[in-house]
């Protein structure tokens, strides 16, 4: 029952993660967003570190211990943030979400690939799930014109003056460069498992992997500070979004650290579908905290529902599923490859 409960507060604190990453963004940029949250985990994590005990850890892993954890933190924390960042300063957390869930369908090809798992017919219906979600939750085509109109006209020199009231529009979203960064996210997100199972293999120091992820995402991002401007522009980013990206960071923190608690005490395929659910957390805090930033509409929670369906299916056994409905030995039985 604690692990269930570890578990819901992870999704919830991811859900108050995008909420407030949202919320930063509005004013201010997605390389500033990155100044303040990547290297913020790396103290987070020492405090981590050094209350579970675990600093021997970090001088017990091996060499490529060490490359999988770094690499698993530079395309985590830098290449996903960004593009899940870009995401959701394009188009909101509301339409990026069913299209980031995809980063199961990254995890598990590589899990069949190197780690020797299977398909069965449960995790071949969340594939479809994952795909048939987004596609639902796209915006209609009258919609989408709506969007573009109204984006023309805001920036037609000849339009009529409007009152202070009118003066505000509507988020109008970027879906070509929303989709394109969701998508990219859910590689960075889906391949950062697989590297950090190879990581953490041999010692299980889960605090010490973070703390060393989390300093190679740091180091490698300061190499995009060195061009001249970059520093100028990310110590000019609004102090209103700094503390919004300050509490994104923790957040997140937070988020992974219910993680690591509740998978200590409760099985994955418990841990797993329950943390699904930050899908819906983050749209009932994003909307809540940005209601005029946001797009929420019939089409996208059922979008959401289903893609967070099929999330679910792709981390819950079919054998727990035989347990509660009558399925054929057939079906309960098949395997690929």
């Amino acid at each position: 029952m604690l692990g269930a409960i570890y578990a819901l507060l992870s999704a919830a604190t991811f859900g108050l993660n995008n909420a407030s990453l949202r919320r930063g963004v509005i004013t201010s940029t997605v390389f500033q967003a990155l100044a303040v949250t990547v290297p913020l985990g790396v103290p987070l994590f020492a405090l981590a570190v050094t209350l579970g005990g675990q600093w021997p850890a970090l001088l017990a892993f091996e060499a490529t211990a060490y490359g999988c954890l770094a690499l698993a933190g530079i395309l985590h924390f830098v290449w996903g943030r960004y593009c899940g960042y870009r995401a959701i300063k394009a188009m909101g957390g509301n339409l990026a979400s069913p299209v980031q869930q995809g980063n199961m369908i990254v995890a598990m090809t590589l899990a069949i690939v190197f780690l020797g798992e299977h398909l069965n017919a449960l995790r071949v219906l969340g594939i479809v799930l994952v795909f048939v979600g987004p596609a639902i939750a796209l915006p209609s085509r009258r919609q989408r014109a709506r969007w573009r109109a109204a984006i023309a006209s805001a920036g037609s020199p000849d339009r009529e003056p409007r009152s202070d009231a009118e003066s505000k529009p509507a988020f109008t979203p970027n879906l070509v460069e929303g989709y394109t960064f969701a998508i990219l996210s859910a590689t960075g997100y889906g391949l950062s498992p697989v590297l950090v199972r190879f990581g953490l293999e041999a010692t299980g120091a889960s605090f010490a992997g973070g703390l060393i992820s989390y300093a190679a995402a740091t180091l490698f991002f300061g190499l995009f500070l060195v061009p001249r401007g970059r520093l100028a522009h990310v110590l000019g980013v609004d102090r209103g979004s700094v503390r919004w990206f300050a509490i994104s960071g923790v957040f997140v923190f937070l988020a992974q650290m219910f993680r690591y608690m509740a998978l200590a005490i409760a099985p994955v395929t418990v841990v797993s579908p329950i943390q699904r659910t930050s899908g819906i957390f983050r749209v009932i805090f994003t909307t809540l905290l940005n209601r005029d930033h946001e797009i929420l509409n019939a089409r996208l929670i059922v979008g959401i529902f289903i893609s967070l369906l099929g999330a679910v299916a792709l981390t819950v056994s079919v054998g727990m599923v035989a347990e509660w409905v009558s399925l054929p030995p057939a079906l309960v039985d098949w395997r690929w490859p």
